[in-house]
């Protein structure tokens, strides 16, 4: 809006200046300064609006240009018009031009009419002219700013699909650490197991085989450690830094998580069994069913509803039984082989993973008495 102020003070000046000489020539037949003043004023004031508010100035200049004209004052009726023709069809559209250019020619129209006739034909060329030249370079300037546009969105796009090429290749990259991860566990863990075994044969006939070996388990494993540790760096997600790293609950933890769900309004009922000797992944495996299963409880059996949790072991196999007495929301029923779903998320699938992952089962579904059960048996693979 400044470049268009300065534009329209300029011209306001111009026919200020215009007023002024006329007014000293001879014979001129002029209005009142109180008359003219305001009307110049009113003139050029919209023009600062044409490109905020560019159909409402256009048809503010096109009337007091009528005023304008008819009293003529200046030059400010005919600049501001063909600003205003230019204006309308580069902001508002081609469309709104041709309805402006309309309205143009009937006021011209009604001008020329009462003016004199021996300037009719040059009037009307003038008039042709000047709304031909603003129509051109409005379509001229219009177009290049739809072009621009295009440019800018097309431009976005790019820096759209390039953000997402980094994520991809970012992806790829930690599934290539993944798979390094892996080689390095069952490489260092393979020449750990053959030493320990090959140690205690030697202990005791040849002790100092058996600390040469001993010291190849010791470096193998500090060396996977600091491998473990690179690797796990870089998988550890950019919005992980700042966060603690804390071990991960198992089977035994599973006791806190049920106090932590009676503070949380749920009574319940905990038995566990022999649990002291489980493989860390089968511990924690068991921890997160049951967190999962108590989790659906409180969001989903209502108020007043208990809960009881099993967790037992029989030989090589743990079972796991989580109910409940509440309302539970039951899933749709769907075939044979395919995952029931309940509503809010995917904590189901997660735990039938984890169940599938050690070898185990999990089965999800309404309770015989009422309520909801979740039922798990995960085998306990110790290596021997």
């Amino acid at each position: 809006m400044a470049g268009d102020t300065v534009l329209a003070v300029l011209l306001g000046l111009v026919d200020l200046l215009l007023f002024v000489a006329d007014g000293f020539a001879e014979f001129a037949e002029m209005p009142p300064w109180y008359i003219a003043v305001p009307v110049n004023l009113a003139m050029v004031a919209p023009l600062v609006f044409r490109r905020k508010s560019p159909l409402w100035s256009a048809y503010v200049v096109l009337v007091i240009s009528v005023v304008h004209g008819t009293l003529q004052l200046g030059i400010s009726s005919v600049a501001g018009l063909a600003m205003s023709i230019y204006s309308v069809v580069v902001y508002a559209g081609r469309r709104q031009g041709l309805v402006y250019v309309g309205a143009v020619v009937a006021g011209s129209a009604v001008q020329l009419a009462l003016g004199p006739a021996d300037e009719l034909v040059v009037s009307v060329l003038f008039l042709a002219f000047g709304i031909a030249l603003c129509w051109t370079l409005g379509e001229f300037v219009g177009a290049r700013r739809a072009y621009d546009v295009e440019v800018e969105a097309r431009l976005h796009l790019l820096e759209t699909e390039r953000d997402q090429a980094t994520r991809i290749a970012v992806a790829e990259e930690r599934g290539r650490i993944a798979r390094e991860l892996h080689d390095v566990v069952a490489h260092a863990v393979s020449v750990m197991v053959v030493q320990a075994d090959g140690a205690s044969y030697a202990l005791q006939s040849n002790p100092e085989l058996a600390q040469r070996a001993l010291q190849t388990i010791s470096e193998t494993g500090r060396g996977a450690l600091g491998e473990l540790r690179r690797l796990l760096d870089v998988l550890r997600s950019d919005d992980a830094d700042g966060e603690p790293r804390v071990p991960q609950p198992d089977a035994h933890a599973v006791a806190e998580l049920a106090d932590r769900m009676r503070a949380a309004g749920v009574p319940v009922d905990l038995e566990l069994g022999d649990l002291g000797d489980l493989p860390a992944g089968v511990s924690l495996g068991i921890y997160r069913i049951v967190q999962e299963s108590l989790t659906n409880t409180l969001k989903h059996a209502g108020r007043g509803a208990t809960a009881s949790v099993r967790v037992q072991r029989t030989g090589d196999l743990v079972e796991v039984l989580v109910s409940d007495d509440g309302a539970g929301r039951v899933p749709q029923l769907v075939p044979a082989g395919r995952e029931p779903r309940l509503p809010g998320g995917n904590g189901l699938i997660g735990m039938r993973e984890r169940a599938h992952l050690y070898g185990g089962t999990l089965d999800v579904g309404p309770a015989p008495g009422g309520g909801w059960q979740v039922r798990a048996a995960l085998p306990v693979r110790l290596d021997k």
